[in-house]
């Protein structure tokens, strides 16, 4: 192939191969040997000396052009293998190919020798004549000729070595259509051959494997069977053996295989309700068993009295322990702590425990904490410790926690050491027939004083605190420094009973009810102030006693309010003297303005006012919180007066007049005293009530309403009993009869008869002016009543003369 020939220029579709084997590179060199190669003409210096200068020129135009035209052929072989050579500049002028490359950057460096050969021809030929071209030719031969060996070096990487390339690339092609041929005749046969060979294997294999399970499940059921027997029997013969808790675990394994098999879906087996039969006799006839143990290991004796909490019945109560059954040897006699567990493998623990424990909180426990008295007394013997109360002293006031809680860490002690206490030895004797029941056998399970502990710690405690701690606090904030007594002891019991295993480590009820002994406090003298006052306010309201002005309360000693114990006291200044000519005042007030008038109170209502005094001046002794609670206890005192009072007594208040007026007497006193009961105590109290919200002025109204409306009703009751009597006078008509003159002679006293019984009931009882008041008014009203029956007989009879002397003139 030759290079003045069109050849389509090759895709490199195909990367150049390095893999040929030897027989293909000879052919490959081979054909390189016979390709036809430009090989330009070799100038020859020693013509050119003996031609004259026209022939020199002559020639050396013809070499140009030959070199000219070995460069265009050159520029084709590289413009056909995409060659980056920069053409010359005649090229460049004709409009010939430009490209950019390493090489054509250095080609520009470097001026082409074509070129300047041209140039020099057309400038001067005299020039050439005396210039040696030789060179210059020669240098141009030369780049031709590197020219020349890569365009060939290019042509052999494109086509000597591609070509095998491609047919390796075509037999590839070739492989792998008939490799897909291959895979698609294999595909026909398994979609036509093995396909129904491999839906019957299916088939096969499921049917099989669906027989397999059911093989599978019938053994697995055939093997659980086998263990409920198995369990059932060795649960027969440990009982014999009366290794109670390792019959417990085969009856529980028993259970379980039992249920597993009754939960499967499918089977209905009839040997299940032969084996569920024998189930339930065995475990009913091991409960029996345990039963009748557990009755002669721990034996009650109690009284017949309904009571179980009185102090005749605790006297009369005894528990006895055994540590062996009688009449058995020590070593293989069951203990208590292996039947306990035998009823907690079964799940009776809890009920065993809770009748068990309601028995030693009725006939022990609370009778400790409630009797004083009492105390616990402990006898042993060689298998058995008794237990019993004795009374030693007397029942009379609160117990004391100090004393109470030896009481009972002795009774825990006994429990845990007699009862309770060998639990450990139990579990280790139990530990090789264990490992034959079930897997979960090895677990020590519940502890059983936890057991007992979780069953009545809730209604022990609660006793505690409602009949022992509450009663031991203090009743004035002056003792409350001496309840760390009490907090202490507390803390000792709870810490016994959790070495003991009774309690849990984060059980602290007592403990934190003891130590909020602040709030308690409060609490409990809210609640007695509103107990007392209650019993107050339902006191009979006729036992009075006789105030004056005179006479005051016992009040506390309450600071002078000059002498600067709160912020912002005025000190009074001195007085300025008076000078001779200075106005005097004649007339003086008196030393008992706005006093209490003199009258009856209910002696029950002075106390009441006392004991509001006494709780404000507590309360000023007190911290802030506790002193708002007072102050505010003391308010809700009168509110309750306020309900309580009028509602009990209303029966009494209606039907009795000195009732009514002791209970008027009563609210305007409890008023009196609210006016300034605030004021006395404001700037003693806590900061929270010392800017002038500690007041009662609020109450006055209220009592001073509740007072006067029950005397008001009352009034009204004695008006009507009034105009009721002088109705029965007929009019003081006909007085001239005997029987009208009777009537109204017996309507008259009736009405002097009460009014007299009235002044008897309330002097004395009222104050003065408001007795001159009630009396005057119900005189005022009889003798309205009578003067108005009078006058209308007066004009009555007006009217009848009138009539008379008009029909005498007619």
């Amino acid at each position: 192939m030759t290079p003045g020939r069109g050849t389509a220029p090759v895709r490199r579709a195909f990367p150049s191969s390095t893999s040929l084997t030897s027989q293909k590179r000879k052919e490959a060199t081979s054909s390189r040997a016979r390709r036809p190669m430009f090989n330009p003409p070799q100038a020859n210096t020693a013509g050119f000396c003996s031609l004259t200068a026209i022939r020199k020129s002559q020639v050396t135009v013809r070499l140009v052009k030959r070199c000219t035209s070995s460069y265009s052929i050159l520029m084709q072989w590289v413009s056909v293998l995409c060659l980056p050579v920069v053409p010359c500049a005649a090229e460049a002028a004709d409009g010939g190919l430009s490209a950019a490359s390493p090489m054509a950057e250095t080609e520009a460096a470097r001026p082409s020798l074509v070129a300047a050969v041209l140039e020099a021809v057309q400038g001067s030929s005299g020039r050439l004549e005396k210039e040696s071209l030789s060179g210059r030719i020669s240098r141009l031969s030369d780049r031709v000729e590197e020219l020349k060996g890569e365009v060939c070096r290019m042509i052999n990487e494109r086509y000597v070595e591609f070509l095998p390339s491609v047919q390796n690339a075509k037999d590839l092609e070739s492989e792998a259509e008939e490799l897909s041929s291959n895979i698609d005749q294999l595909t026909s046969m398994i979609e036509t051959e093995v396909q129904q060979d491999l839906n019957v294997a299916i088939a096969e294999f499921t049917e099989l494997k669906q027989q397999l399970e059911r093989d599978t499940l019938i053994l697995s059921v055939l093997k659980q069977l086998q263990e409920l027997d198995s369990a059932l029997k060795q649960s027969s013969a440990v009982l014999l053996e009366k290794k109670y808790v390792p019959a417990a675990c085969h009856l529980k394994k028993a259970r379980r295989c039992l249920k597993m098999m009754e939960s499967r879906r499918g089977f209905e087996l009839k040997i299940l309700r032969a084996f569920h039969i024998e189930l339930v006799t065995q475990t009913e006839n091991l409960l029996s068993v345990l039963g009748q143990e557990w009755q002669q290991l721990a034996v009650w004796k109690l009284p017949q009295s309904k009571e179980p909490g009185s102090l005749e019945s605790a006297l009369q109560t005894e528990l006895r322990l055994r540590s062996t059954l009688a009449g058995e040897d020590a070593e293989t006699s069951p203990s208590a702590t292996s039947v306990l567990r035998g009823f907690a493998v079964l799940g009776e623990l809890h009920y065993r425990f809770k009748v068990f424990g309601q028995l030693l909180l009725n006939h022990i426990l609370k009778p400790l904490i409630c009797h004083p008295s009492l105390k616990p007394l402990l006898e042993e013997c060689p298998d058995a410790v008794a237990l019993r109360l004795e009374s030693v002293g007397s029942s009379l006031g609160p117990p004391s926690p100090m004393e109470v809680f030896p009481k009972l860490q002795l009774v825990f002690d006994v429990l845990h050491k007699h009862l309770l206490g060998m639990e450990h030895q139990a579990l280790c004797s139990c530990a090789g027939p264990l490992n034959h029941c079930t897997e979960d056998e090895n677990d020590a399970g519940p502890v059983l004083a936890e057991v007992l502990g979780e069953t009545i710690w809730k209604e022990l405690s609660d006793c505690l605190m409602r009949d022992c701690l509450v009663h031991s606090i203090p009743s004035s904030s002056s003792k409350l420094g001496q309840y760390v007594e009490v907090i202490n002891a507390t803390e000792q019991f709870e810490q016994a009973l959790k070495d003991m295993q009774f309690l849990k480590e984060g059980s602290t009820d007592l403990l934190t009810y003891a130590r909020n002994v602040n709030r308690h406090f409060a609490d409990k003298k809210c609640q007695d102030v509103i107990v007392t006052a209650r019993h107050l306010m339902m006191a009979e309201i006729h036992s009075t006693v006789k105030v004056t002005p005179e006479s005051s309360v016992a009040l506390p000693n309450l600071p002078d309010p000059a002498a600067g114990d709160h912020p912002g006291t005025l000190v009074p200044s001195k007085a300025l003297p008076i000078q001779a000519g200075d106005l005097e005042t004649k007339a003086q007030l008196s030393p008992h303005t706005l006093s209490f008038p003199a009258c009856c109170i209910s002696e029950s209502v002075q106390k009441l006012v006392a004991l509001a005094y006494q709780t404000l001046e507590e309360a000023s002794a007190s911290t802030d919180q506790y002193s708002a609670q007072l102050f505010y206890l003391v308010r809700n005192i009168f509110y309750l007066f306020w309900d309580v009072v009028p509602m009990y007594h209303k029966e009494k208040l209606q039907k009795l007049p000195q009732l009514a007026a002791i209970h008027h007497n009563n609210c305007l006193y409890i008023a009196h005293h609210l006016l300034t009961l605030g004021h006395q105590f404001q700037w003693r109290l806590s900061g929270l009530l010392c800017d002038g919200t500690a007041t009662f002025v609020d109450l006055v109204p209220v009592f001073r309403r509740l007072g006067t409306e029950c005397f008001l009703a009352q009034m009204q009751v004695q008006r009507g009993e009034l105009l009721e009597r002088l109705s029965s006078a007929r009019d003081f008509s006909t007085v001239d009869d005997e029987g009208s003159y009777a009537a109204a002679n017996k309507a008259l006293r009736q009405v002097l008869h009460q009014l007299k019984r009235l002044g008897k009931i309330w002097q004395g009882i009222l104050p003065v002016n408001v007795y001159c008041r009630a009396m005057g008014t119900l005189l005022n009203t009889a003798l309205a009543e009578i003067v108005n029956r009078i006058l209308t007989l007066e004009v009555r009879a007006a009217r009848g003369r009138g009539g008379r002397a008009s029909a005498w003139h007619t």
